[in-house]
């Protein structure tokens, strides 16, 4: 059996990537095939390509091309044979439809569609919970002064809702992308684990806490296929 970890956040900043890291290695010490599908290989995978055309030509992307793509991921990792795959900000792509301007009528359908085409490699969504606002100054400490800047420009160009104009207003949109996120991702039935007050834990304390809310285990899974 396949298991897709998806992994997101309450803001950049919150751990997301050092999480996925840290999964990665522990999945692989337990002896599984492990691909961890980093945050920008969105726009690199061969499977994704049409979504990169689609940002390049026209900025924006719409929910067919991102049902077709996501397919033709699934297949990809079902004839590789790995055992887990863990997903750095990739699916359920609610974000990118909020900034895309959809409402959440449409995202819930979208999320009918997806969790239809996702089935056959189990999705886990993995949610760090935190505050945004200090996870965005833990980013912006790590990347420099300009990407706070650059990142609110982002949001502002999409014209997301609420309107974002500055790190504060970054703050309210990012509560409504959380909200959004997950109310869907529980209305469709998805194995959801959210670790409270993330930002607030050690990289460790966060692996495991992970690690007791993803029972059983993929590592103790693939244990038991093979005995099998």
């Amino acid at each position: 059996m396949t298991v897709l970890i998806s992994v997101w956040g309450a803001a950049p900043g919150v751990g997301k990537s050092t999480l996925c890291r840290g999964l990665a290695r522990r999945l692989a010490d337990a002896k599984l095939r492990v691909d961890h599908f980093r945050e920008e290989e969105v726009l690199t995978r061969p499977q994704f390509a049409p979504v990169a055309e689609a940002f390049r030509t026209t900025g924006a992307v719409g929910p067919e091309t991102l049902i077709a793509a996501t397919g033709e991921f699934v297949a990809s990792v079902l004839a590789s044979g790995d055992d887990v795959v863990i997903a750095d900000a990739l699916v359920p792509f609610v974000p990118t439809l909020l900034a895309m301007g959809h409402d959440e009528e449409t995202i819930d359908a979208f999320l009918t569609d997806l969790t239809e085409v996702l089935a056959p490699v189990s999705p886990v969504m993995v949610f760090l919970d935190g505050n945004a606002g200090a996870a965005l100054s833990r980013a912006a400490g790590r990347e420099g002064a300009e990407w706070l800047d650059q990142y609110v420009g982002k949001l502002a160009r999409y014209g997301v809702s609420p309107p974002v104009t500055d790190a504060a207003s970054a703050v309210r949109y990012l509560a409504r992308e959380r909200a959004v996120t997950l109310a869907a991702v529980a209305r469709h039935g998805w194995h959801l684990v959210v670790i409270e007050r993330a930002d607030e834990l050690s990289p460790d304390e966060v692996l495991h806490a992970v690690e007791r809310g993803l029972r059983p285990w993929p590592a103790d899974r693939g244990a038991a296929a093979r005995k099998e």
